[in-house]
């Protein structure tokens, strides 16, 4: 294993942030993955996955069993890591400006389709390697003035070359999960089986930029920019929704290690007999189809289903209680599908987002993800 640090500037003189990258197997190896945990901080699922596979990548290191180059990013948000508020951690939001940590990357496709537009060729590998120069020069060149920023380039610039990009993040409580790109959902179905998906989001623009679809939409864009051309859709990239916040265990983050490392099996990165894929426990529904479940008025929320529950249309998820009335008011999914994520808080106000239903009847546009 090698390590590297980068240095991230603060938003005061005297403190600074680092980012730790770990590395295994050969520098410039390919299939090259690139695996993160907690960019939003406050979500130690992924922080704990990333720690037993660590453990994992080490031992299969020494087996000489490491085919590509492995980067891991154990913590992906220092900066968020530092902000507390009255002893609570606010690891989702900058708390400078209120943006979300994987919002707002910088969308490379213009840029990168100017640069290799009069360059491509007949030759897919020619084009793919022409286009990963691009996209890294792309992100060099990104601009950044605020830390998180900074981090945002420093992060995307890790990934973006990579063939295989695993963010691991979490939900407030929830059932496994993940999300990806329309086109890349077969090549995802093994990892939601060894996983135990009961959800799988796809869409080919979620909206504000996520960290994954900043490295693997610019490929789809650009197949379809310049259809003359063979390109590849080199880098897959997900989204996982390592269950609940609290859902943190040794138990659960070895077995989700063992899953993203039999993942990687399959997709050549690692060496080792092809592991025993179980059947899928969900079907890939639009994140467009997903529904959100809002509070309709402020008051104590009482969850009537769980997570991971099918529901129908018309079924209550939840009661608002007002606590001066007394009064009750449901509320109900209008779609079929599964309760796939849900708040940890008890008490909402009006416009709240209680949970998430991955359902197929409604056809939502716009910013489909959560903010």
């Amino acid at each position: 294993m090698r390590s590297d640090t980068i240095r991230l500037p603060a938003h005061a003189p005297g403190m600074e942030g680092h980012l730790h990258v770990l590395r295994f197997g050969e520098a410039g190896a390919r299939p090259l993955v690139y695996v993160q945990g907690a960019l939003h901080a406050d979500e130690i699922p992924g922080m704990i996955a990333a720690h037993h596979l660590r453990e994992r990548l080490l031992a299969l290191e020494a087996e000489g069993r490491i085919r590509g180059e492995i980067v891991l990013v154990p913590f992906a948000n220092p900066l968020g890591l530092n902000q507390r508020v009255l002893g609570g951690m606010v690891g989702r939001f900058d708390l400078a400006d209120g943006a979300n940590f994987n919002r707002l990357y910088p969308h490379l496709t213009e840029v990168v389709a100017e640069r290799v537009g009069g360059l491509l060729s007949d030759d897919e590998a020619a084009n793919r390697d022409l286009i990963r120069d691009a996209l890294a020069q792309a992100a060099d060149e990104a601009e950044a003035t605020t830390p998180a920023e900074h981090l945002k380039r420093a992060l995307l610039r890790l990934a973006i070359t990579a063939d295989v990009v695993l963010d691991l993040h979490c939900d407030s409580e929830a059932v496994m999960h993940l999300y990806t790109l329309t086109p890349q959902a077969e090549d995802f179905a093994p990892l939601a089986a060894l996983l135990g998906c009961e959800a799988v989001l796809v869409a080919t623009e979620s909206g504000d930029e996520p960290f994954d679809e900043a490295c693997s939409r610019p490929w789809f864009e650009l197949k379809e920019r310049f259809p003359a051309k063979p390109i590849p859709l080199a880098c897959l990239s997900t989204t996982v929704e390592l269950r609940g916040q609290a859902d943190v265990s040794h138990e659960l983050a070895a077995a989700d290690a063992g899953a993203l490392v039999d993942f990687l099996v399959i997709r050549g990165a690692i060496e080792g007999p092809a592991p025993q894929v179980p059947p899928v426990r969900c079907e890939p529904t639009p994140l467009a189809g997903s529904e959100p479940l809002v509070a309709p008025v402020s008051g104590m929320v009482v969850f009537r289903r769980a997570v991971g529950e099918r529901l129908s249309a018309g079924d209550v998820v939840a009661d608002i209680v007002c606590p001066a009335t007394g009064e009750t008011f449901p509320v109900a999914t209008r779609s079929d599908g599964v309760l796939y994520a849900r708040s940890g808080t008890r008490f909402a106000s009006a416009g709240k987002r209680l949970g998430k239903v991955a359902g197929t009847n409604l056809q939502r546009a716009g910013k489909l993800l959560s903010p």
